[in-house]
């Protein structure tokens, strides 16, 4: 029984106790008397000196105060109160670990190898990259541009006689006595000071080539590029670019051009600048 239960069964018995208890006053009373009258036998009747009956009298109350003291306590003590609050520490319950119902999947094993291999041996496969055909070679780059004339082509660069001190004009000559499969241009003009492209020509067709006008590297650069399937007849040609410039003289001592032209399954380059040229040299 735990001791909770105990204490609460000792304040019942209490309770019923205090309750069910009634002085007997009428057996203290016939006490009294008896004791009164054991006193007065034998003896003459003489009055009972004061001082007994005080005494008689306090211990009579004091069994009363004794009497209700103790119910008063009883009747304390058996009061009902909450039952304090008691921590019970529980120890956590183990878990352990649940069951295996499935056993780990075997590892698949590889296919056997192919038969006259080992198995440890790696499969080859054959190269990828294709073998070099006997007697081919790779397409040969443009030669560079050294000279005013190479093979069928002849070149001249001029500044154009009707520039002012506002306003130029560079004029490229080509000559070929071939027809050429492809022909680019490039004329580079040195941006000696407000250098502005004002437009570009040619005497071969427009919709033959395509034109393009850039700045770089400190020069404005017009190029023309023979579009893929026209040709260029065997001939004189001239492409010129016109560009705006500061007040005044403009030195044309860094123009420059390149032309490379294909013709015959050769590829030829011609350079030069914009000197004085004797253009019977480039007769054929």
């Amino acid at each position: 029984m735990r001791q909770q239960d105990v204490h609460e069964e000792l304040r019942a018995r209490l309770h019923e106790a205090a309750e069910a208890h009634e002085p007997d006053r009428a057996r203290i009373l016939a006490r009294v008397e008896r004791g009164m009258a054991a006193s007065r036998t034998g003896h003459r009747a003489v009055r009972p000196p004061v001082l007994g009956w005080f005494r008689v009298a306090g211990a009579t109350a004091a069994v009363a105060g004794v009497l209700a003291v103790g119910g008063y306590a009883v009747a304390s003590a058996v009061k009902d109160e909450p039952p304090a609050r008691q921590t019970v520490a529980v120890s956590p319950t183990p878990t352990e670990p649940p069951d295996r119902t499935e056993a780990p999947a075997p590892p698949v094993r590889s296919a056997d190898p192919t038969p006259g291999k080992g198995a440890g041996e790696p499969s080859r496969t054959p190269d990828a990259s294709p073998s070099r055909t006997p007697g081919a070679t790779a397409p040969a780059e443009p030669p560079a541009a050294r000279a005013e004339q190479d093979g069928p082509l002849w070149s001249d660069g001029s500044v154009d006689p009707h520039s002012n001190d506002f306003w130029a004009q560079s004029n490229l000559t080509l000559k070929t006595s071939e027809p050429l499969s492809s022909l680019t241009v490039a004329l580079k003009v040195a941006q000696t000071g407000g250098v502005t492209s004002t437009g570009a020509w040619r005497s071969l067709p427009e919709q033959d080539f395509t034109q393009s006008v850039r700045e770089k590297d400190g020069f404005v650069v017009y190029t023309w590029t023979l579009k893929e399937g026209r040709t260029v007849p065997a001939g004189q040609w001239v492409f010129a670019g016109q560009y705006d410039h500061a007040r005044g003289g403009r030195d044309a001592g860094a123009d420059s051009y390149v032309m490379t032209g294909a013709t015959g399954g050769r590829t030829y380059a011609v350079t030069g600048n914009f000197a004085a040229h004797d253009s019977s040299g480039g007769d054929s």
